[in-house]
This record gives structure tokens, C-alpha cells and sequence, in this order.
């Protein structure tokens, strides 16, 4: 029962507690999924390829470029397109410095007032960075505008803006939503890779719940430069804004509900003035992510594994998903078996962040024909420390670890934690802890747990709770 923990001091919190830096240009990367229909002739100037919208799961392959002929829009397309055209807009994001285009993404105009709704992901460089971007709107008459901020919403990737126009009445959000049955047909609209407005349509295939937020599932393409535009019922009902699909499958993609774009619109109408800083309601909004992300993860114990002799933590859920693999008909002087589980979703903050996930995985590595130190050497290879992501890192401060040997209450180990600060968001935190067996020279169990975006307090309770959870199968 004598189990050591792993502690970081308060003095070591207090040093990593750094505001301000500089934060990483993000790259504009184009997706490319089957082309949506499109309606109208793209608007005048270079052809230029939009950041894309953040991968419904992080370890998403790249996508194949189909230039296949685009399929001609049925009836009831065009006739819902001529009648919403006037109230959809493209936002693009612009250098203040040269005013050039960085990324561009839609949105749509709320009944008959001068409010926009887009996605957060779309307006996040000036939302961050606001001394350095600035948008415009561009209609589908080719008239622009410029774009005020006034409120994000990062857990569920929705902002709403202001510009200097006024819509016609087409989109409205109303207090009682309309309902959707499985295999209703959508129509979604934007303007997919700055070619032109469009639409394409598909159907609503439910709600998604592997993801921490609902999400709709819509068999149909959005491709990159649609994040931020309307999905809507054949009467017109916005059912849920354009977000991102999956890029290892075929039309899978994503919405969010119009029910998230409602109390966004009614936390505006309430709002006394606009944030002149959005950064500190950034990390507001993470903050309660992570709270009720440890406590969904904690809220019951971690699931026992067996891996050889030891039992190994593992959370397995809707949200959390585990797979498993093994080397055992490879040609190898060992043998190592792997359980990794991670969330398959995560919280989008820039193109170059994602936070606000967990991550745990377990190797099993054992031989009958090393010796003790050539296995020594095999099992210190791969407990790979120094595997923590870039030390220079603008966006955090670099890793700091303290390292020990523990005992939990039936095996001992070595463990090393290492704690990075955001720059931008006081109070948040990367944590990682690793951990090998040292019970036998022949066989090492190597643990990690990755929680990004939590609260010291929270990234401490779950790395403890992973940590006492390791064990010899069969001793208490």
C-alpha cells in the first residue's frame, strides 16, 4: 500500500504561468472531397486555395483530388439557391499588413438583421490575433464589406459578426427548431475552395455522439471554404452550420446543430459591449471544457486490462476509443503489444492547435532471447522522453519534468512527468506522464498519458488516477 506520488511543485506552476507570445502563422492547407454543385460563376480575382476545416479525428489520412464533372443541381436546389443567394456571404481572413487573403470561409445572414453566423475556425486568426488579421465579406453580387467580431463559441466552432448589410429573411433561427428524420434531404451551401457560391445536396443521418459536443452527420460534400455556411431543410429551416468532414471516407461529414447557433445568437442579443480581447473568453470557454472533460473521464474508474502479468488502465466510451496491435509475426528478436485509446475529438483553436483531449496507450515488450542488457538497452530505447513535441513551440512554454521511481500498490516504476504552459491562456496546461516497469529484466511495461488543455488540479487528478491504476494482475 505504499504508493509515492508523482508531484510537480506550486513553485513549478507559478513559473509556468506565462501570458503573452507570439503565436504560429498557420498554413493554409485545401481539402478535396466530391465537388458540390455549383450555381454561380466565382467572383472576380486570383484563384486562391482556403485553409480547411479541423479533421473530425486527428489522425485523418490525406484526401484524394476528385475532378470528376460536378453532377448538375437538381430542381429543388436551384430554387431554394436563387431565393437564399442574397443572404450568403464568403469571410475572408486578410493580413492587416498588405491586406492579403490568409483564409476564407462562409457564413450566412440571420433574418432580416445585420448579424452573420460562421464558424469560429473561419474568423480564429482575428479572434486571436487581432493586431495582425482582419476579414471582409464578399456577397454573392460581389459587393464587400468589412466584418466585426462580436462573439465566439470554440466548444462548438460557431462566431457570430456583424457587417454593414442587412439580410432578407431567408435564414432564420427561430426559438422552436425544426425537426429531422434520418434520410431527410439537406441542402448545404458556401463556397467551396473560392471557386463560386454553390450547393450541394444530402441527407441527415443522425447525431453524432463519439464526438464531447453533438454533431450532425451529413452524407454529402462540404469541401474546405463551406465551413460556416447553412445546411437547411427543403423548406429553407436551418438545420445546422457546415463544419468539416471525415477525410477517410466518402460524403461523411459533419454539422453543427442549429440549437449551439441559437445560444450564441441569444448570449449576443445580451451582450452590453463587444470583447475588446477574445482571448481571455477563449480560455474561459477551454477551462469549462476540460472541467467536464476529467470529469466524464473520472467520473467512474478506469477499465483493467491485462497485458501479459500486469493490469493496465483504459477508458473506453463513446468518446474514447481503443484499438490494439502486435508484432508477433514479425521478425523480431522481441515481442511488443500495444492498447492505445484517444479521444476522437478535439477542441480547435488554431490551424496549428487542437487541445482539450486525452490519449493513453500501453507496450507490452518481453524476449526470450535477449540478454539482460541487450534488452536493458531495447527497453530504454523506447521510452521515449525527449517524444514531446517542439521545445520551442510558441504556443507553449517549453516541457518541464521531474522524474522518479514510484511504487504503486504492487509494481514499481520509473515515471517522468513533464508539464507545458499556454502562452495565451493562463491556467492551461499540457500534461504527459511516462512510465516503464523495472520488476523484470526480461519484460517492460511502457505506459503514457497525454491531457491536453486541462487545469494543473485536473492534470494532476488524471495523471494519478492512470498512475495508481498500474499494476501486477492478480496483487493488491
Amino acid at each position: 500500500m505504499n504508493f509515492q506520488q508523482i508531484s510537480v511543485s506550486a513553485a513549478l506552476c507559478g513559473a509556468l504561468c506565462c501570458p503573452g507570445g507570439a503565436s504560429a502563422m498557420p498554413a493554409a492547407a485545401p481539402a478535396a472531397a466530391p465537388a458540390a454543385a455549383q450555381v454561380a460563376a466565382p467572383p472576380p480575382g486570383q484563384l486562391q486555395a482556403p485553409g480547411s476545416a479541423p479533421a473530425a479525428t486527428p489522425q485523418a489520412p490525406p484526401e484524394v483530388d476528385n475532378t470528376a464533372a460536378l453532377p448538375p443541381p437538381s430542381s429543388a436546389a436551384q430554387n431554394l439557391y436563387s431565393k437564399a443567394r442574397g443572404d450568403l456571404l464568403q469571410i475572408r481572413m486578410l493580413l492587416k499588413n498588405g491586406r492579403s487573403q490568409s483564409t476564407v470561409g462562409s457564413g450566412f445572414m440571420v433574418g432580416t438583421s445585420d448579424l452573420v453566423l460562421t464558424n469560429y475556425h473561419v474568423v480564429s486568426q482575428m479572434a486571436l490575433d487581432p493586431d495582425v488579421y482582419t476579414a471582409e465579406y464578399v456577397g454573392t453580387d460581389g459587393k464587400r464589406g468589412p466584418v466585426e467580431l462580436l462573439a465566439v463559441d470554440v466548444l462548438h466552432d460557431l462566431a457570430v459578426v456583424r457587417v454593414n448589410r442587412t439580410g432578407t429573411g431567408f435564414f432564420t433561427i427561430p426559438d422552436k427548431l425544426a425537426r429531422l428524420s434520418q434520410g431527410q434531404y439537406l441542402y448545404s451551401l458556401g463556397n467551396p475552395l473560392d471557386l463560386g457560391f454553390a450547393i450541394s445536396e444530402g441527407a441527415y443521418n443522425g447525431v453524432i455522439t463519439r464526438s464531447f459536443y453533438d454533431q450532425l452527420m451529413f452524407t454529402g460534400p462540404i469541401n474546405a471554404g463551406m465551413s460556416g455556411g447553412p445546411s437547411i431543410t427543403g423548406t429553407g429551416a436551418v438545420a445546422g452550420v457546415n463544419v468539416s468532414k471525415r477525410r477517410d471516407g466518402e460524403l461523411v461529414s459533419f454539422l453543427v446543430p442549429a440549437r449551439y447557433a441559437q445560444e450564441l445568437l441569444k448570449t449576443v442579443a445580451a451582450q452590453r459591449s463587444v470583447p475588446k480581447d477574445f482571448n481571455p473568453l477563449i480560455g474561459q470557454q477551454l477551462l469549462a471544457h476540460q472541467k467536464a472533460m476529467i470529469d466524464t473521464l473520472l467520473e467512474q474508474p478506469l477499465s483493467l486490462k491485462a497485458m501479459g502479468p500486469y493490469q493496465v488502465p483504459v477508458r473506453e466510451s463513446e468518446q474514447v476509443r481503443c484499438w490494439g496491435s502486435s508484432n508477433v509475426k514479425a521478425e523480431a528478436s522481441f515481442t511488443a503489444d500495444t492498447i492505445s485509446c484517444q479521444m476522437e475529438s478535439a477542441i480547435f483553436v488554431s490551424d496549428s492547435q487542437q487541445t482539450g483531449q486525452v490519449s493513453m496507450s500501453h507496450q507490452y515488450v518481453h524476449s526470450s532471447s535477449l540478454d539482460k542488457l541487450r534488452f536493458a538497452v531495447l527497453a530504454s530505447t523506447l521510452f521515449k522522453v525527449d517524444k514531446l513535441g517542439r521545445s520551442k513551440d510558441p504556443r507553449l512554454t517549453g516541457p518541464r519534468c521531474t522524474e522518479q521511481f514510484v511504487r504503486t500498490r504492487s509494481l514499481p516504476l520509473r515515471a517522468v512527468t513533464c508539464v507545458r504552459a499556454y502562452r495565451k491562456f493562463p491556467g492551461l496546461y499540457n500534461f504527459t506522464l511516462l512510465t516503464a516497469s523495472v520488476d523484470d529484466a526480461r519484460a517492460s511495461l511502457q505506459s503514457r498519458i497525454d491531457v491536453t488543455g486541462v487545469s494543473f488540479e485536473n492534470g494532476m487528478r488524471s495523471t494519478r488516477a492512470f498512475l495508481e491504476a498500474l499494476g501486477r494482475a492478480g496483487k493488491r
